[in-house]
């Protein structure tokens, strides 16, 4: 039985102020511990199989002499009788507390992580900002600041439901990020359950088909026959937004590639335009015939703007694709930019015998099928002959409306 020494009174406690261990009395073991610089704790000395523990308990200002007594005679009745080791308790404590804190991370936090991922793969930075936009507008709000292991089928209903029906597309990307942002939580053991933000057997039996509800809306193109009108218009507007959008319309390219085209990617000896694979939709770089109507553009416009941007707009830096959409517009014309390309393509199929492969690459897509398994030059000279006839078709006015002058077929299929 370890000796208990004399009970000390508070009004003795508070007079101690000798640095060093001061038995308080009444539970074995029990001292008040003063420091070199004064401050005060109280500590429990005690044997714990073989070994000889000291617990802290605490400091002497946040707990009086009586909570200390009871804390300590606590401890001692674990040890005695339930032969727990409060030290080793305490750490397994702490331990699985911080495990837990660990895995209590948010939907928002884990989404961060995702986007990260993906702005760190992708080629067009636009998609991860995407992500970021689409999540914050819908996710966030309703389940943001959840821990992703307690994200349920409702909460995920809840985000998607709204606008399911009005804005089918938009709310079908935001349902396969969820998934994902939650596959990436479960492979990081963040979540215990099964994904909610499934498709196929979980929110299948909940929301209606997207395929039956949402009509896919295409970019709206000029009528082949309207390019001729069209181009002859544009070309009296003053500014680089009509100028860009000429030259998008000559060369089939996407808006971006056009307005952020230098002076570095044209040699107008070669009529050629190389746009590098970090700026174009594939990652692939894409070589551009230039047409003589295309190159005599080019020649117009003025040289030397800081960033060599061939269109810069008029305060610097590129020009917006919303400058472009504005200028069609006030032009009056029922489509869109990108939808010039389609008109394109549908001139290529419709008044030309082009092989397929040649269309396809001169709009710089992937060919598919054998023929793409086996092809590896791009058919430059081929394609430099469609986009000069492209121009010709251009500035050659139909005979009448709703007719098409011929255009002569130079492409034998290879």
């Amino acid at each position: 039985m370890p000796k208990v020494a004399r009970d000390l009174t508070n009004v003795e406690i508070k007079r101690l102020d000798k640095p060093g261990f001061h038995t308080v009395g009444h539970v074995p073991g029990l001292q008040l511990q003063i420091t070199e610089k004064g401050s005060r704790s109280w500590v429990l000395r005690i044997r714990i199989g073989t070994k000889r523990r000291e617990i802290g308990l605490g400091s002497a200002r946040g707990m009086t002499l009586s909570q200390a007594k009871e804390y300590a005679a606590e401890i001692r009745r674990k040890v005695r009788y339930e032969g727990i080791d409060p030290v080793a308790e305490r750490k397994a404590a702490r331990s699985a507390l911080l495990a837990e804190q660990a895995k209590a991370i948010t939907f928002k936090e884990c989404a961060e992580r995702v986007i990260a991922k993906k702005m760190a793969e992708a080629t067009n930075k636009k998609h991860g900002k995407q992500w970021q936009s689409t999540l914050e507008q819908y996710a966030y709000p309703v389940i943001g600041d959840m821990s992703v292991d307690d994200i349920e089928l409702s909460h995920i209903v809840e985000v998607l439901e709204p606008h399911w029906e009005s804005r089918t597309e938009t709310m079908t990307r935001v349902r396969q990020r969820i998934e994902a942002v939650l596959n990436y939580a479960i492979t990081s053991e963040y979540r215990q359950r099964s994904n909610p933000a499934v498709w196929k057997g979980v929110l299948s039996n909940v929301l209606p088909s997207p395929n039956k509800i949402a009509k896919v809306e295409h970019h709206r193109a000029l009528a082949i026959d309207a390019m001729h009108d069209f181009m002859a218009d544009l070309r009296q507007r003053q500014g680089n937004a009509a100028r860009c959008l000429e030259f998008v319309v000559l060369t089939a390219a996407r808006s971006g590639e056009a307005r952020g085209a230098t002076w570095s990617e044209i040699d107008l000896e070669k009529r050629l335009w190389v746009v590098p694979g970090e700026r174009m939709k594939a990652g692939k770089e894409h070589r551009v015939p230039l047409s003589d109507v295309a190159v005599k553009l080019l020649k117009a416009q003025p040289q030397g703007s800081g960033d060599d941007l061939v269109f810069p707009a008029p305060r610097g830096g590129k020009l917006s694709d919303a400058a472009m959409s504005a200028l069609m517009r006030r032009m009056g014309v029922q489509a869109t930019v990108h939808g010039m390309r389609s008109t394109f393509r549908d001139w290529a199929a419709e008044r030309t015998s082009t092989p397929n492969a040649i269309a396809e690459m001169a709009l710089a897509h992937a060919v598919k099928g054998v023929e793409g398994a086996y092809r590896r030059g791009d058919l430059l000279a081929k394609r430099a002959r469609l986009m000069g006839q492209w121009a010709e078709f251009i500035d050659t006015k139909p005979a009448k409306a709703g007719t098409a002058t011929p255009i002569r077929d130079n492409h034998a299929a290879t």
